[in-house]
């Protein structure tokens, strides 16, 4: 084929594929679109704590050895919990002035993180920490692993629902099949708020009252969304 050839032949098929491409989209006629969901409540299994100490001084460097002192013992005592995660947090230090904008000292702050399934490990050492640590926070929730598992289970409930109302809709609109044009599955994730309950004494006088904690619930949602063509 000559090179003029070519080119009307490529033309031509260029022009062929922006005709195609203009012709205009097809209406869908019975198209609903809706959404089903499934839900579950699960026992939180995870929790997750913050402790922190906070120590003043006009010497910078005394400071950071009080509070890199005391961050250090608390890792050590948190080692003997076999079943707690233990890790550092935040650590920082600022400046403090007086009124006349005169430096006057600083103040350091450092934290560690623990987090556990072992709700009584955890509990125990929270007590113990507590007698030279203050406590910043206290949370709940699902384990990742566990989160994943019912939301697997959840995924073909809510996808067994939204066929269940697809066929309901059907029905009611007289139809003899539908055609599923789209379907979206997300789910959701609310947790519980925390609650104490009656704290225990410590076994030692040198620890505080250790918290009874419970962990309470939450809920996982999984939404099917999307849309269908009702044949009649």
């Amino acid at each position: 084929m000559q090179p003029v050839q070519w080119l009307w032949f490529f033309l031509a098929a260029s022009l062929a594929a922006s005709a195609i491409a203009a012709e205009p989209v097809q209406p869908r006629y019975n198209t609903l679109e809706f959404q089903a969901q499934a839900q579950r409540e699960v026992q939180n299994d995870l929790l997750n704590a913050s402790l922190y100490v906070e120590f003043t001084d006009s010497s910078a460097a005394v400071l950071a050895d009080a509070v890199n002192k005391s961050v250090n013992d608390a890792l050590r005592v948190a080692r003997e919990y076999k079943g707690v995660q233990v890790r550092s947090g935040n650590n920082q230090t600022y400046p403090l002035y007086s009124s006349g904008n005169r430096l006057q000292g600083w103040r350091g702050r450092a934290e560690i993180r623990i987090e556990s399934r072992d709700f009584e490990a955890a509990s125990g050492l929270i007590g113990k920490l507590q007698a030279s640590m203050q406590l910043a926070s206290i949370s709940f929730s699902v384990a990742p692993e566990t989160r994943r598992a019912v939301e697997d289970e959840l995924i073909v409930e809510a996808i067994g629902a939204f066929k269940a109302r697809a066929e309901v809709i059907r029905k009611a609109l007289a139809g003899r099949s539908y055609k599923l044009q789209r379907l979206n599955v997300g789910s959701g994730y609310s947790v519980s708020p925390l609650r104490f309950a009656a704290a225990r004494a410590a076994p030692s006088s040198q620890e505080v009252t250790v918290p009874n904690l419970e962990a309470g619930v939450s809920q996982i949602t999984v939404t099917a969304s999307g849309a269908i063509e009702i044949i009649e």
